[in-house]
């Protein structure tokens, strides 16, 4: 009787007999640097794969795509991606990031970064290039808590949730990220769960095949401070709650998308308009300069 091989088994025998094993993503992942250092039952993995999912799908061409993030959890994304890389200073992302875009218009410039590096010090940057509609994808990954710096109370934590900060629970109203994206004038804002990473995934490729300010927010669990914190289980009792919690309504009015703790989550397509970008202004502002200084008299 034969024994079955494991498919450890397989892999050993395949790499020795010369076959070519490799992961499916090797073209956009650095697999030296995998295993990644996100902790169990953290959701930024399953961003990342949708991301690099996305990529490929969306059939863009690597070389000329640059990905930014700032400091914090998800601030590690940008080291594990075959792209040009830029690990930024704390909230300064999405600077960097129009700095790269207006010296290289041709670049696809994706910011990648959590809610307390993009939404609290880097806020003021987050609004202007939304105002001025920095062609560019911001993905916020919304873990509803500082993480990686010892679980404070962040500019996204639900009202009554508790952090280190907040032992008695958040007094302070959260940021409505998508509502704060459309008020400041993004053209595409999307929100998502890591649990709906198709959805997700889908998102990314028509964000980045959007001209403009877009942004994608994904909710994720952080099972080693807000879920324990608040005693909401790991991360698979987070991705259940997100199952069982979890409403679409594409099109919803950013205003009534607020995240209360532990309450029904609208995900969904909210926002896809047409705005001219801050480049197509500049290069036709620029034009009318020069057809004004070549007119006669």
């Amino acid at each position: 009787m034969e024994i079955p091989k494991t498919m450890q088994q397989e892999e050993t025998q395949g790499s020795r007999s010369g076959m070519d094993i490799t992961h499916p993503m090797e073209n956009v992942l650095r697999m030296d640097r995998i295993p990644h250092i996100w902790c169990p039952g953290c959701g930024i993995g399953l961003a990342v794969t949708a991301f690099a999912a996305a990529l490929e799908k969306a059939e863009i061409d690597l070389n000329k795509v640059a990905i930014v993030s700032g400091i914090g959890c998800t601030g590690r994304v940008a080291g594990y991606v075959k792209l040009d890389s830029f690990h930024t200073t704390h909230g300064r992302a999405i600077a960097f990031a129009t700095g790269i875009k207006v010296a290289n218009p041709d670049m696809k410039v994706v910011v990648f970064s959590g809610d307390g590096d993009l939404i609290a010090i880097g806020g003021n940057h987050f609004i202007h290039a939304a105002r001025r509609n920095i062609d560019m994808l911001v993905i916020c990954v919304n873990n509803f808590i500082y993480a990686m710096t010892g679980g404070q109370v962040a500019p996204t934590t639900p009202l009554a949730a508790y952090a280190t900060t907040c032992p008695f629970g958040c007094v302070e109203p959260p940021f409505n990220i998508p509502y704060l994206a459309e008020s400041s004038g993004a053209v595409y804002v999307a929100r998502w769960t890591t649990l709906h990473v198709r959805r997700l995934m889908n998102s990314f490729v028509e964000a980045l095949n959007k001209k403009g300010f877009s942004v994608v927010e994904a909710i994720s669990p952080c099972a080693q401070y807000y879920s324990r914190i608040n005693r909401l289980g790991d991360g698979l009792d987070m991705m259940r709650f997100y199952h069982d919690n979890t409403e679409i309504r594409h099109g919803e009015d950013t205003k009534n998308l607020d995240i209360a703790y532990q309450g029904k989550i609208i995900m969904g397509k909210f926002v896809d308009r047409e705005r001219p970008s801050y480049t197509d202004r500049y290069n036709e502002w620029l034009s009318e300069i020069k057809d004004d200084e070549n007119e006669p008299g």
